[in-house]
């Protein structure tokens, strides 16, 4: 697809790094696969992966993690 950003690259598949924070808690998660720019990098995630995210970010602010590096799993 095109990049919404740049407007001239084209995305491909990969994988990136993601940084959640949420009020003291920062959680580092690699290889996360998405579409990513090969002109400007923009990374964009789908509505499955982008949910996985936001629930293991919420998972380590509930259980009081100051800071949390992890690898992407997809949901079993």
């Amino acid at each position: 697809m095109k990049c919404v950003i740049c407007k001239t690259g084209e995305t491909h598949p990969g994988t990136a790094s993601m940084v959640l924070e949420r009020e003291g808690t920062t959680v580092l998660i690699r290889d996360v696969p998405g579409e990513i720019c090969d002109t400007c990098g923009e990374v964009y995630y789908d509505a499955e992966t982008t949910e996985r995210l936001l629930d293991q970010a919420e998972q380590a602010y509930r259980n009081g993690v100051d800071v949390e590096v992890k690898r992407y799993k997809k949901a079993a």
